[in-house]
């Protein structure tokens, strides 16, 4: 998990006015995981779900937050399934390539502003 994410949560928390524990029970986790979520100590990231929740009480992007928490959203997850077996090849070709690297970032920000 990436550490901007628990300070993310900690600092939009504490803007909006929340304890860990108002939090918690707003989102349905033990204030004690929200409390190693925020301190970077969980073994574990959070479940899509809690995560969403999070964004939701806290008025984040919720794909920011998934991205951040280090987890893959479900719907890319089938995308990735049924295209796995081209991954290696894509990332050998960009890493060989940073103007094709480049390229596939910038056709996927386009895709992403035009939704």
């Amino acid at each position: 998990m990436n550490t901007a994410f628990g300070k993310l949560i900690r600092d939009r928390r504490k803007d909006k006015g929340y304890s860990q524990r108002e939090l918690a029970a707003l989102i349905n986790i033990d204030f004690t995981y929200l409390s190693k979520l925020e301190n970077n100590r969980a073994e574990y990231a959070p479940k899509e779900d809690v995560i969403r929740n999070l964004a939701r009480y806290l008025d984040l992007d919720p794909e920011e937050l998934i991205f951040l928490a280090g987890r893959v959203p479900h719907r890319e997850e089938a995308l990735l399934s049924q295209h796995y077996k081209s991954m290696p090849m894509l990332f050998r070709r960009m890493r060989e390539s940073p103007e094709f690297a480049r390229e596939i970032f910038q056709a996927a920000q386009e895709a992403g502003s035009s939704r």
